[in-house]
């Protein structure tokens, strides 16, 4: 009896310890994508921001760019 819980004890201590390795490792990994990932969000929007903010006068009053004009329309 002694030997099977010794057993299940160290199956348990096993798996605890592979749980640790994986979610070690997907720290690791979360850690080195969500800066990037970050980053290129705000150059994004930065980039977004300075394209609105170098609109024409003219496209600023019609309340849409020419190229909107020029794009195809769907029937």
């Amino acid at each position: 009896m002694d030997k099977d819980l010794i057993h299940v004890l160290e199956k348990i201590a096993n798996g605890i310890e592979e749980s640790n390795d994986i979610l070690n490792r997907i720290a690791t990994h979360y850690d080195g994508v969500v800066p990037v990932m970050t980053r290129n969000a705000k150059r994004v929007e930065e980039a977004h921001e300075e394209l609105e903010d170098n609109r024409s006068d003219l496209d600023k009053s019609w309340g849409i760019g020419l190229s909107n004009i020029m794009k195809p329309q769907e029937n």
